[in-house]
């Protein structure tokens, strides 16, 4: 059947991608609420390298964990998987939320997308200005380039509802405060949050469980491509642009094909093809429940969705983990 040879991604991948992140959660909850962010990463991405390792592919990591954390990585050129199978990309966040899972707060996640080979775009580990929508609007109905009272206000009115009722998902940081401003000026509300946000453009896919209509602001670029990769699964727009910081964030986004350092990233140019996106809860949170540790046993929350088929399946998996 189509999609299930060698040249392409088969159903089996979908539930082994979903056993990597579920190992790459339990092993970063065991550290939930301890304050320690690099050694809950780095748990997080063990577990993750182990379990990849058992896939019967021919894996190339193109995004991957990066320096502006000084974390632990799985790093872009890794080669993983048994060396058998489809070529595939393969982006991670084993740890969506460091800092969240530290402190045991809300919507810590491990993540990862698996595509076709050239599927994913290979994003340098540097900031990317963000807008994201979820499904059911024209295209191009927000703009990166536009101001936000003005993406807000035609968001609203594609919904039919005044802007007081649109809600905009921002990271909490003094570098949005002008744009938080600007959010608040035309009348509609924000959510802020202190990391994490994957979760928090994929929230805008369902407004009316999370309350969150639209995705504004700056965050990690390599997150930006994960959130993509989501979105090609359940449909929704984003638009990214790099945001280098000096000559040397600029050089490495060069070396790694992008020419252009200016240009706007659409949701197609992020994650094309056919793509699987898997994110296991480490910590509870408005998406996932996390990680519940039962005797030798834990209980893990997981969603997997897959672009080809537009199939997204909530896993909830007990598995033995005192052995």
């Amino acid at each position: 059947m189509a999609g299930d040879s060698d040249s392409g991604l088969s159903r089996t991948l979908v539930l082994e991608v979903t056993r990597v992140t579920e190992a790459a959660a339990i092993a970063a909850a065991r550290l939930r609420g301890r304050g320690a962010e690099k050694a809950a990463d780095k748990a997080a991405v063990d577990a993750m390298r182990r379990e990849l390792a058992n896939l019967a592919i021919r894996g190339t990591v193109v995004i991957g964990e990066g320096e502006m954390d000084e974390a632990p990585m799985l790093y872009i050129g890794e080669k993983v998987g048994s060396g058998e199978g489809p070529e595939v990309d393969i982006a991670v966040d084993p740890l969506e939320g460091t800092t969240i899972c530290a402190k045991a707060m809300p919507n810590a996640l491990a993540v990862l997308a698996m595509s076709e080979r050239g599927g994913l775009l290979h994003a340098p580990d540097m900031y990317m200005n963000k807008i994201a929508i979820g499904p059911g609007y024209a295209p191009d109905l927000v703009d990166l380039d536009a101001p936000a009272g003005d993406n807000i206000t035609a968001l609203a009115k594609a919904k039919g509802v005044p802007v007081s009722e649109i809600t905009a998902c921002i990271l909490d940081r003094p570098r949005h405060a002008e744009l938080i401003a600007a959010v608040r000026a035309v009348g509609a509300g924000v959510q802020l949050i202190p990391d994490g946000d994957i979760a928090g453009v994929i929230w805008t896919t369902d407004p009316e469980e999370t309350g969150v209509d639209i995705y504004l602001g700056s965050g990690g670029a390599p997150e930006g491509v994960l959130a993509a990769a989501a979105l090609r699964c359940i449909g929704g727009q984003i638009q990214g642009r790099l945001m280098p910081a000096n000559e040397e964030e600029r050089a490495r986004a060069a070396t790694m094909g992008i020419a252009d350092i200016n240009r706007k990233f659409r949701l197609e140019d992020m994650a094309s093809g056919d793509v699987i996106f898997s994110a296991a809860g480490v910590t509870d949170g408005s998406l996932l429940d996390g990680v519940r540790f039962r005797g030798d046993f834990a209980e893990v929350d997981s969603v997997v969705m897959r672009s080809k088929t537009g199939t997204v399946r909530r896993i909830q998996t007990k598995c033995r983990i005192g052995e």
